[in-house]
């Protein structure tokens, strides 16, 4: 069975067994497919070690406990889940993805009582890295208006939200979008948004509108480590777009500098010496792990 944009017939894990892709299989009434109840996480892996993990499992934790779904591993079975998938890959710098969803029953809105057996998924697909150019050069982004629901942090499969928005960077042909709440800045459609005032990075405030990526306390540790004044508060919109750099995260694509918000450069239009050094402190987290 081939499936457009993945290569191959890869392990993966389903419901306690290890298989190719294109012979694992749910049922159509699974709650993951056919209401979008559940849950998931990417962790990345650098040199063939999870790369904060203990982060990842922690928010996993989070957003099932939030969706009220028991949680159907241990710390210990994860990681050995996440090693044993990474151990079967053909690439020792990938990212593991795992779903979990309510499970199968009859279609009906209300949890199933009793509970049924939570549907567990994990997959290792390759890291897109960021490019050399975009590192060196910054990425484009335009703004929109922040129209999804008010559980963001949840780290949700219920994703049409995030798919609508990051189609509205498709479409203008850039790389994110920028999203704006009632005057002040959420996060992109795939990652969290950054702002750098004064020598000093801002980032909203980790509530219901915004998920919490795990760079933000990957962040705050980096700043304190290169002397970089932190802070998390509401962000405006007018601070957003008169910002000295803006910069964007998410798992896969690390830090990024944003070079241009709506066909306009932001502070310079280059990456900024925050960035710069934020960047050097990422990399060499990642190069501790080689």
């Amino acid at each position: 069975m081939l499936i457009q944009g993945v290569s191959g017939d890869p392990i993966v894990y389903l419901n306690g067994v290890f298989g190719p892709l294109s012979e694992a299989k749910i049922s159509v009434l699974d709650r993951g497919f056919i209401f979008g109840d559940g849950v998931y996480e990417v962790v990345p892996i650098y040199h063939g070690k999870p790369f904060r993990m203990a982060q990842h499992l922690a928010r996993l934790e989070r957003s099932l406990a939030k969706i009220h779904i028991q949680q159907p591993m241990t710390k210990v079975q994860w990681e050995g889940l996440v090693n044993d998938l990474v151990a079967k890959a053909p690439d020792n710098t990938c990212m593991v993805y795992i779903q979990i969803s309510r499970g199968v029953a009859k279609r009906d809105h209300g949890y199933p009582v009793p509970a049924v057996t939570p549907t567990v998924f994990a997959m290792v697909s390759p890291m897109l890295l960021p490019t050399a150019a975009q590192r060196e050069k910054g990425v484009r982004l335009v703004s929109i208006r922040d129209e999804r629901w008010l559980h963001c942090d949840i780290k949700s499969v219920s994703l049409l939200g995030n798919v609508l928005a990051k189609q509205a960077a498709v479409d203008a042909g850039v790389d994110e979008v920028v999203q704006f709440r009632d005057g002040n800045l959420t996060e992109g459609a795939t990652c969290n948004i950054w702002v750098v005032q004064d020598g000093k990075v801002i980032a909203p405030l980790k509530n219901n509108l915004v998920l919490e990526g795990i760079r933000y306390g990957l962040f705050e540790e980096l700043c304190a480590e290169v002397g970089i004044p932190f802070e998390l508060r509401v962000v405006s919109e007018a601070e957003t777009r008169s910002a000295d750099e803006l910069m964007m995260s998410s798992a896969t694509r690390e830090v990024l500098p944003v070079a241009e918000l709506d066909g306009k450069p932001v502070g310079s239009g280059k990456p900024g010496p925050v960035y710069q050094k934020l960047r050097a402190a990422y990399d060499a987290r990642i190069a501790a792990l080689a």
